[in-house]
């Protein structure tokens, strides 16, 4: 039954939809339901973006030099000024007050003239500034009248705009939503041993002290949402998607797997004779958690990351091998054609004498023959791309799935090559660095892994940031360095000119560096091109018989060309840090020494900064904690992960313990099989993940 319309003295609940409020109406409704706020109770997420403090209010005569102030007076002379620069409007007048007066003025916002009146009172808030006169003058405030009430002054919660209403809009209708908080408060899902433990408040103590500061209320912390407020709401948003991984985990791990792994001395020697050279530290660590996840009763689900030439493929061989030795077969899926008949190679090369291997992908010769062969058990180890999921693929026995780059697949593509047998372990692999607190949110339903030291024998790049005045220059040098033997690549952003990104294009470019080399073999390599004719090209860049390769980012991870010594990177500025850490791993994996000269043009603040770190720092964790700090986490990886919601109010940048904190007591709430007073949290930690859960479960 549709609640109904609030209307007189009617008041709202926290269900009552957002039509019915005041200064909404059905289409306004229906803009802000696009935004995620269908309720008032969904407005009450909808947090400050900061607070002024207006605590102390004074007249104009009161203000006795330049900083932030807030006033109470009249408004007179109001007027509209015209600047030179096009389109560009002042808005000035005059605050005037007992014996005082000070001069106003807002920046291109001539709409103010048709919301405030001369003659009538305001309360102003903003920055005073001193003039070149020596007066004062107050810049750009916010101004709402002065009707004598207690709303205006104090702490007061800024909003940003919603669904086209203005910030002062905005935070009337958020008003209306606040006021539901004593009437109709939500209920308490949070359990107390968990708020006790962190000294958290209740829910609605939580959200009214957000959207209503007290006088007392500590402006840094609020500002901050380190409020105990706002850790509150931080803390329940990061534990309700830690819960959804959480019960998403032990949906895939309820079973107990059917297959029995061998690791004896025996298995330990045969690891030893592949082994092309002593592991590092770091592999030996990782080597010990996957061995343990082996042994376990349940299905193993571990990430493992490490930055580009740190020895995943030498750890997932072992992996591999233990399996195939314990009678068990293995498989292995890439993204690309190319990626997995590069990781069928270096596979073969390391396990050919013990392990029987195919390559199945879309275009491989003998595609029904192999099939055959996995499904009758004479396949050890499958190495493969989306053929390996396929109905028509099955597998006798398989005991472990290894799946690199996974963010290049999704959650279906890891499920369905689990249901190639029964109950697999999985280890799913990236070469893209993660921070830790990405990593626990993107893959919360896996334990992680991480190789954080370099096998010895890389080859450091050495980094160059350059101004587009010095191109000329860079392809001279590139020359130079391709007649003497190396190879290289040349990266730019875009395929097709265009007239809104100011960034280099291989149309434009690539023709012009073509012909720059002259008698140079080279290419150019994007995703438009077939598939058949991206692997021909890289197959003789491989080769050698391409010396150039011009490229997009088609290039960014997987290809591996030792003798590519050199990369110059166009128009830099518009690649973030983890992409183009990515893009300079792909040269430096041979013995020549390598060299990245990076090319920008105009250059932000921010830009720049970016760049600073590129050029210095060689270790991609640190690159990645850089990136996540400038960025933000919305899209790192590129794309998102299936599933994955949005967050309100937290930032795993800034909320890093938290995140922590909220996937240890997720798993121990569901681990205890947590009462009635965590039952609202699971319940709609459940409803979120019922797609993927049921999936998982062979629901």
């Amino acid at each position: 039954m549709n609640p109904a319309p609030v209307s007189g003295s009617a008041a709202p609940d926290r269900a009552t939809p957002l039509r019915y409020l005041r200064g909404v109406g059905p289409q306004r409704a229906e803009r802000l339901a696009n935004e995620g706020f269908a309720s008032a109770g969904d407005l009450l997420f909808h947090l400050p973006t900061r607070y002024e403090d207006r605590r102390r209010i004074v007249s104009p005569r009161e203000i006795d030099g330049p900083g932030t102030w807030t006033l109470r007076g009249t408004l007179s002379e109001l007027r509209a000024i015209r600047t030179r620069r096009r389109g560009f409007v002042l808005v000035r007048g005059r605050v005037c007050g007992a014996a005082g007066q000070l001069p106003v003025v807002w920046f291109n916002q001539p709409y103010l003239l048709q919301r405030l009146r001369d003659g009538e009172g305001y309360l102003l808030h903003g920055s005073v500034r001193a003039m070149a006169d020596g007066g004062l003058e107050l810049v750009n405030p916010t101004c709402v009248a002065d009707i004598g009430g207690a709303e205006a002054a104090g702490v007061v919660p800024i909003y940003s705009s919603l669904a086209g209403l203005g910030p002062a809009a905005t935070a009337r209708l958020v008003a209306q939503a606040v006021e539901t908080l004593e009437r109709d408060p939500p209920p308490e899902e949070l359990p107390e041993h968990l708020r006790r433990r962190y000294g958290l408040p209740g829910i609605a103590t939580a959200l009214t002290a957000v959207h209503r500061p007290g006088a007392d209320a500590d402006l840094e912390a609020l500002g901050a949402r380190l409020s105990a407020a706002h850790l509150r709401l931080i803390y329940q948003e990061l534990l309700e998607l830690q819960l959804e991984l959480a019960l998403l985990r032990a949906a895939q791990i309820r079973v107990v797997k059917r297959h029995r792994y061998r690791i004896d001395d025996a298995v330990r020697d045969a690891a030893r004779k592949i082994l092309p050279f002593a592991l590092t530290a770091a592999q030996k660590r990782v080597l010990r958690e996957i061995v343990s996840d082996l042994r376990a009763p349940e299905p193993m689900l571990r990430l493992l990351q490490g930055d580009v030439g740190s020895g995943k493929t030498i750890v997932a061989a072992l992996a591999l091998l233990i399996a195939v030795e314990s009678g068990l077969q293995g498989a292995f899926m890439a993204p690309t054609e190319l990626l997995a008949e590069q990781h069928f190679r270096n596979l073969d090369r390391l396990l050919g004498d013990r392990c029987r291997l195919t390559l199945l992908t879309g275009s491989a010769e003998g595609a029904a023959s192999a099939r055959a062969a996995i499904g009758r058990g004479e396949v050890d180890i499958a190495v493969g791309t989306h053929a390996l999921i396929q109905r028509s693929v099955s597998f006798r026995r398989l005991g472990l799935a290894v799946i690199d780059e996974q963010h290049r697949f999704g959650v279906e593509q890891r499920r369905l090559l689990q249901g190639k047998g029964e109950r697999p372990d999985v280890l799913v692999m990236t070469a893209t660095p993660i921070p830790r607190t990405l990593a626990l949110t993107l893959y919360g339903d896996l334990e992680v892994s991480t190789l954080d030291q370099m096998p010895p024998g890389r080859t450091p790049v050495v980094t160059e940031i350059v101004g587009a005045s010095a191109r000329r220059e860079v392809y001279a040098r590139l020359r130079a360095a391709v007649r003497e033997g190396a190879q290289a690549y040349v990266v730019v952003p875009l395929i097709e000119e265009s007239e809104e990104i100011d960034a280099a294009s291989i149309e434009r470019l690539g023709a012009r560096v073509r012909d720059s080399l002259a008698e140079t073999p080279s290419a150019v390599l994007h995703g438009r091109l077939p598939a058949g004719e991206r692997d021909r090209i890289m197959r003789e860049f491989a080769a050698g018989s391409i010396r150039v390769l011009i490229a997009t980012t088609v290039i960014e991870v997987g290809v591996d060309v030792p003798n590519a010594s050199w990369m110059v990177i166009e128009s830099v500025e518009r690649f973030g840090l983890a992409q183009l850490h990515q893009l300079r791993g792909r040269i430096g994996r041979g013995a020549l020494s390598s060299r990245c000269i990076a090319i920008h043009g105009r250059l932000s603040e921010t830009a720049a900064r970016r760049l600073e770190i590129f050029a210095t720092a060689g270790d991609g964790f640190a690159l990645a904690e850089a990136d996540l700090a400038q960025r933000g986490p919305g899209d790192l990886l590129g794309r998102r992960q299936s599933g994955l919601p949005a967050l309100r109010v937290a930032n795993l940048v800034e909320h890093r313990q938290w995140v922590e904190r909220a996937r240890a007591d997720a798993r121990e709430l569901v681990a205890a099989a947590a009462g009635p007073e965590a039952a609202l949290l699971l319940t709609r930690a459940r409803h979120r993940a019922r797609a993927r859960y049921e999936a998982f479960a062979g629901g």
